[in-house]
């Protein structure tokens, strides 16, 4: 081979070098998928994680998705035709919050279109304004400020991208709340619907008072919060009273049983009777259920619909009443439930009724107190309560009519199913499997997937009316294929006319719209052309890869496997592949609410993309890393790195090898064979997806090459008069394509920039290097060689000399076999360390142990 350093700069850098290769990579269609006479074995997918559009990026994206990225452009290397497309989650919550702080709008469903409507502003955080303070819009106004706002989200987030250097195909790139998305969320639902899978039902639903919106499980975050117990007397027939303790007192007038364990001797004898509330002097019965613990304040509960999730159970399994009394916006309704019948109870409910629970407790305790009810002072605690996870108040659970998607959690086969799925599939690393695994475990309801929300896939369902103008849930009228994309709220479903929406005998449009999990559980189907394109679904269905976050297993992971199973029967990839977390220095998980997050793009900027990656790449799956803005360690060595690979390429291009060069001496056999080790160890390492051992190995021995064997062969390379430097160059040359290849899905730009000085294509379509299957050197050769230059440096340095400072003579002490090894390398040795005469002498272990400086020159002083 015959190179020439005719294209290299005259001084090689890292900046710019961003800017410069994605106009290239974009220009040339470098990454774009090539779909043609491609089968289902010649290419690579991915089903790419769409991040949330409605903020910013952060750190912890970078991490994560500079792992997918060294895995694709592996894939690509070695023939593989890479399916990698880029999404955007944008519907949902977080969009529509954004929209209300950045325009100052809220949404009303009533208010009527307003065209050209211009918001109060644009531009603005405004995080600490309330829903008083923003200005009423329609729907259909809101829904385009969302559109609006997060393409311009999206675009941001591409740029981001491209400088980190994703090797995404852009034509490839699809949203969660697009018409094309719309269509092929909905036509998911029919089929759901079809098979029985999807469901309505009225039952008890976590929800959040501030948002207006049921919650999935998936949803829920577990915060510990300030409460008290409180102890109350239920009044049995005989005159006595029951004592139970409870952090809810204001449910009371929602009271429909107490109950304690099967096995509770203290209680056996009231099972099956009576007792009255405090209060309200409401008749409940007194029930036994396994649930209930024991060893729990009084071992004795009060059921109330409803307090928290056990009451849910409670009320389901012993086929309870129900007394709703919080209304959905968190405040006591103003009729009281049935049950309540005695004016007593109905003059107390009225002094709950438009109160909010806190305010409601506070005057329930008051009563207490008067009646003498309650036992003592409330006993201060920390419980664990449940919230929305991007929700600030406390859920209440209520009855609501919602719609649902089986999951599993009643369903055992289907249980089963999921959990065998999960086994088919190789995880990385392999114990994320069980946190599947107990998610899928433990389950206790099925999947509600209906959002009283505006931003998102509208459910694609009507309900016809009676003769009064009652909606009929029990006969939905579901949207045709030929219909969708469709907007109940706006649309008309077939046989009806717009005329007939809202009275009597005519329709009315269903207005809630699906969780966003609900669409990006369809990220398959959504990318791959699921009865879109039919060529292309074949092509790369089920994906080769699914990686994601660890936080987000039991949601988007379980969700996807769960519409895979329901629709195609199978699970929708063979590799999932987790990241860590990325934690601060002092170890606690980087999140917006913790205030510790750090955005991508000043270290991108101020470091360069190949030594971010390169820090990314350093941690292995599924492991947290610890990140400190303030000193990027990591970062630098990644920066080093890569200034170091530029500088590399530049030195060794100087050194032209005949065409054919026959490689024969012994030290640039030997570090080729090293080399071979290294290119074996690094595929292996990232065909099991460990992409930080194969950037461990490859740098380990980069640094070895560039600081022990280029300095022993340069002399030699150097010397064109020397019969063995073809043999040199040739080694060198051939090594550089090799670190090249090797280092360039973690450093794609340095990598790109230096191949581009011999190469005429790009290196991320080159052929990944592949070792011979003979030995063709002795890697003993290498690392004696190595340990002796460490030696003779040595040396110099304690001699206070430079290295250039020439040696009259020098002796090496080794063991035997080390000193035929280092024959081997004599020569090199002898030029490198400009050692005029080199000795061996036999010992148990190498050290330089004779050395003889030549005398420096002498200096005429200056006249």
């Amino acid at each position: 081979m015959t190179m020439t350093p005719a294209n290299v700069p005259d001084k090689p850098a890292l900046e710019g070098l961003e800017t410069l290769w994605d106009k290239k990579w974009e220009e040339s269609g470098l990454y774009r998928f090539r779909k043609e006479g491609q089968s289902r074995e010649s290419v690579y997918s991915i089903d790419t994680p769409p991040p949330t559009a409605s903020g910013s990026l952060h750190i912890g994206h970078v991490f994560s998705y500079t792992h997918t990225d060294v895995i694709a452009r592996f894939q690509r290397m070695r023939g593989k035709e890479v399916f990698y497309p880029a999404g955007w989650d944008d519907n949902g919550l977080p969009t529509e919050r954004r929209v209300q702080n950045y325009y100052g709008v809220r949404c009303d469903p009533t208010l009527p279109y307003v065209e050209n409507f211009v918001p109060p502003f644009e531009g603005g955080d405004n995080k600490s304004s309330k829903a008083a303070d923003q200005l009423p819009i329609s729907r259909k106004n809101f829904i385009e400020l969302c559109e609006k706002l997060t393409v311009e989200d999206e675009k941001q987030f591409e740029d981001v991208w491209r400088q980190l250097g994703l090797s995404v195909d852009w034509t490839q790139t699809y949203r969660t709340i697009s018409d094309e998305t719309i269509t092929t969320s909905q036509l998911a639902f029919i089929n759901n619907h079809a098979r029985g899978e999807a469901y309505q039902a009225m039952a008890p639903t976590l929800w959040d008072v501030t948002f207006r919106t049921a919650v999935a499980q998936a949803e829920l975050e577990d915060k510990e919060m300030p409460g008290a117990y409180h102890r109350l007397t239920f009044h049995k027939p005989d005159g006595g009273h029951i004592e139970i303790m409870t952090s809810r007192p204001e449910l009371l007038p929602a009271c429909v049983a107490l109950v304690a364990h099967p096995d509770d001797e203290r209680y056996k004898p009231y099972f099956g009777k009576t007792v009255k509330t405090p209060v309200f002097g409401v008749e409940v019965p007194v029930m036994a259920h396994h649930l209930a613990q024991p060893d729990k304040g009084t071992g004795i509960a009060m059921i109330c619909t409803f307090g928290d999730v056990t009451d849910v159970i409670w009320w389901r399994e012993l086929n309870l009443p129900t007394r709703a009394v919080i209304g959905f916006d968190g405040r006591f309704v103003s009729e009281a439930p049935e049950a309540l019948e005695s004016p007593q109870a109905q003059a107390a409910y009225a002094e709950l009724a438009g109160k909010t629970a806190y305010s409601a407790k506070t005057a329930m305790v008051e009563m207490l107190k008067e009646t003498g009810e309650m036992l003592g002072e409330p006993e201060p605690i920390m419980h664990p309560v449940k919230f929305f996870e991007k929700g600030d108040k406390p859920l209440e659970i209520v009855s609501t009519r919602q719609w649902y998607l089986v999951n599993g959690a009643k369903d055992d086969q289907l249980k089963k199913k999921l959990i065998d799925l999960g086994k088919e599939m190789s995880w990385h690393p392999d114990f994320m499997r069980v946190r599947y695994e107990n998610w899928v475990n433990g389950l206790n309801g099925d999947w509600l997937v209906s959002r009283q929300r505006f931003f998102g896939v509208p459910i694609p369902v009507w309900y016809p009316l009676d003769g009064d103008g009652n909606p009929v849930f029990d006969e939905p009228i579901i949207a045709s294929r030929e219909q969708l994309p469709v907007d109940p709220s706006t649309d008309v479903p077939t046989g009806y006319t717009e005329a007939q929406r809202g009275i009597p005998g005519g329709f009315q449009g269903e207005v809630d719209v699906m969780d966003t999990w609900a669409t990006s559980s369809l990220t398959p189907q959504l990318a791959g052309g699921w009865e879109r394109d039919e060529d292309l679904w074949n092509l790369v269905f089920p994906y080769d890869l699914r990686p994601q976050g660890q936080d987000i297993i039991r949601t988007w992971l379980f969700s996807t496997m769960l519409r895979s199973a329901l629709q195609n029967g199978g699970k929708p990839w063979t590799n999932a592949a987790i990241s860590g977390f990325i934690v601060d220095p002092d170890r606690k998980k980087m999140s917006k609410s913790k205030g510790n997050v750090v955005t991508p793009a000043d270290m991108l900027d101020q470091h360069g993309s190949d030594a971010v990656r390169y820090w990314a790449a350093s941690s292995r799956l599924g492991t947290d890393a610890a990140f400190d803005p303030q000193n990027p360690t990591q970062i630098k060595i990644g920066r080093r790195l890569a200034i170091k690979l530029l500088n590399a390429s530049k030195f060794i291009l100087g050194f032209n090898a005949p065409a054919n060069t026959v490689i024969t001496n012994p030290l640039d056999l030997s570090m080729l064979e090293t080399l071979h080790t290294v290119v074996r160890e690094a595929t292996e390492a990232l065909e099991n997806y460990d992409h930080a051992k194969a950037l461990e190995v490859t740098e380990h021995f980069f640094w070895t090459f560039t600081d022990d064997y280029l300095e022993l062969v340069k002399e030699r390379a150097y010397n064109q008069e020397h019969p063995e430097q073809a043999s040199a160059a040739a080694a060198l040359n051939q090594a550089l394509t090799v670190f090249l290849r090797l280092l360039a899905p973690v450093l794609p730009f340095a990598a790109e920039e230096a191949w581009s000085w011999f190469n005429d294509d790009s290196i991320h379509r080159s052929s990944w290097p592949v070792p011979g299957d003979e030995v063709i050197g002795n890697p003993e050769v290498l690392k004696a060689a190595s340990e002796a230059l460490i030696g003779i440096r040595r040396a110099k340095t304690e001699a206070s000399a430079s290295q250039k400072t020439e040696v009259l003579t020098a002796t090496i002490a080794a063991p035997e076999a080390t000193i035929s090894l280092l024959e081997a390398a004599q020569g090199d040795l002898m030029a490198t360390g400009r050692i005029a005469q080199l000795n061996f002498e036999e010992a148990t272990e190498l050290i330089v142990s004779k050395i003889e400086l030549a005398p420096a020159p002498e200096t005429t002083p200056e006249k």
